[in-house]
């Protein structure tokens, strides 16, 4: 009996031993699994850790550094085991059984796919006060509304690239190391296309010489999809005139924004309209760009306002007339000679769209060059992005022309509320591209969610799919 209770005692003490040597071995191999070097063995992708060392989880002035496990596994308990089960076996099969150069990094990247592996209770563990001191105005404000509805705005919905350095965060474009920096801009002696350089900068753009010419402005009652504005159909004349070959780049902004950013808010825009200076916008809430990749994308979400002081400091800068193109301009540049609804065959494929809207834009812009030309040489005058014009926007404004006769470079009206825009987008539908299309800007409505006091004069916070392209007037064409 005796030995009996001897032998159950030594495999009680073994058991013991065994599962004592289970458990730390156990919490040793979460730990060790659980370390910035071990996640670096499966993590396929090609900038996963140097981003991270260029983030503000990283390197910051406090000292604290915020561990791969910290954002993507939540703290602690049965929860943690399962997602570092869950998501390291995917990194696992990834790193095995995937063809890393074929992923779209920049779409992983997107809001929907980061709420996947990134914890909002890992962000709440480090962030207890919602409201410290030096908080802008703007985040109190986001801030109050997720403690409202933690569920409706997730932290990363602002915060999304805080843990991983994001490039296309840096708005305010710099010269490339080895790019030619412009010292003059293009010198213009004949009327004929050129490429602008902007001084200062390695930016160039192409500008198209149109010789001006009469044609039919808006569309007759029996054209499908037509609007009471179109019409009535008028002849017009207009004047020679250079037109940009694409809408205005991000590369060709963020050369101005660097140059003329302001820090402050300020709905003053008296400093705008100085011919020595200009004060450009104040920096863009997170990245203006989307998400999509900006460079040679067209410029997006920008006011009026801004598109109009771009065309002042580029003028400034280059020594030429450049500004924003009236309708009439707008129109003629966009027909290219032809006289039907639009200027391209919309039944006809090719390896090149004429034009991106929302049966083939993937519901995000593109570069200029994936799309085909329009009979004068230009790129996305339909779709894309729509495009400011200078006049003001009256739905009556063609009902003004006189019978039978002709009208020479129309301005439109002298004042307004909105202004024309034009071209439809990538967000728009087929009638939306048709040449004589006319639509308008609804300002109130695009920065009713921005929460500034004043609202931002520079950016709208609801518009993503307007821009604009440049025209250049030849010499002794009125500007105004």
């Amino acid at each position: 009996m005796r030995r009996l209770l001897k032998l159950h005692k030594n495999k009680l003490l073994i058991g013991i031993v065994i599962g004592a040597v289970g458990a730390f071995g156990g919490r040793e191999a979460v730990e060790v699994t659980s370390r910035d070097r071990f996640c670096e063995i499966c993590h396929v992708h090609p900038h996963a850790t140097e981003s991270w060392k260029l983030s503000s989880h990283y390197g910051n002035p406090s000292g604290v550094i915020v561990h791969c496990v910290d954002c993507h596994l939540p703290p602690g308990g049965v929860a943690y085991l399962y997602h570092k089960a869950r998501l390291g076996g995917r990194d696992l099969y990834g790193k095995l059984f995937r063809d890393v150069s074929a992923i779209d990094w920049e779409e992983r990247s997107k809001l929907e796919h980061a709420l996947d592996y990134t914890f909002e209770a890992g962000c709440l563990k480090c962030h207890h006060d919602l409201f410290p001191p030096g908080l802008s105005e703007r985040g109190a404000t986001n801030h109050r509304e997720y403690e409202k509805d933690p569920a409706a705005k997730p932290c990363l919905d602002c915060h999304l690239h805080v843990g991983h350095f994001h490039e296309g965060d840096q708005f305010g474009r710099t010269a490339k190391a080895g790019q030619e920096v412009f010292a003059e801009a293009a010198a213009v002696k004949d009327f004929a296309d050129y490429t602008e350089r902007v001084p200062g900068t390695d930016v160039a753009f192409e500008m198209v010489a149109l010789p001006g010419g009469t044609f039919s402005m808006g569309s007759p009652d029996s054209e499908a999809d037509r609007r009471p504005d179109e019409g009535p159909v008028r002849t017009v004349t207009v004047s020679p005139f250079w037109i940009a070959r694409t809408e205005v780049t991000w590369d060709e902004y963020e050369a101005f924004y660097a140059a003329t950013k302001s820090e402050g808010r300020s709905s003053d825009t008296a400093a705008v309209a100085g011919v020595d200076a200009v004060t450009g916008p104040t920096p863009p809430w997170g990245n203006p760009g989307q998400g999509w990749g900006r460079g040679k994308r067209p410029a997006i979400t920008m006011s009026h306002l801004s598109a109009t002081t771009y065309c002042d400091w580029l003028s400034r800068v280059t020594g030429k007339k450049y500004r924003l193109p009236t309708e009439a301009e707008w129109e003629y540049a966009c027909r290219g000679g032809t006289k039907g609804v639009f200027f391209f065959d919309p039944k006809k494929t090719g390896p090149k769209p004429s034009a991106f809207y929302n049966e083939n834009s993937d519901e995000k812009t593109h570069v200029p060059s994936d799309a085909a030309p329009n009979p004068f040489g230009l790129l996305n005058m339909a779709g894309n992005v729509c495009e400011f014009c200078l006049d003001w926007y009256d739905e009556k404004a063609y009902a003004g022309a006189a019978e039978g006769g002709t009208i020479v470079d129309p301005r439109g009206p002298k004042t307004g509320k909105e202004h024309v825009i034009r071209g439809g987008s990538f967000l728009c539908g087929l009638s939306e591209m048709r040449s004589a299309a006319r639509d308008y800007t609804r300002h109130d409505d695009w920065v009713r969610t921005d929460p500034q006091i004043p609202k931002s004069i520079w950016w709208y916070s609801d518009s993503i799919d307007v821009g604009f392209r440049v025209v250049c007037e030849t010499e002794g064409k009125a500007s105004k």
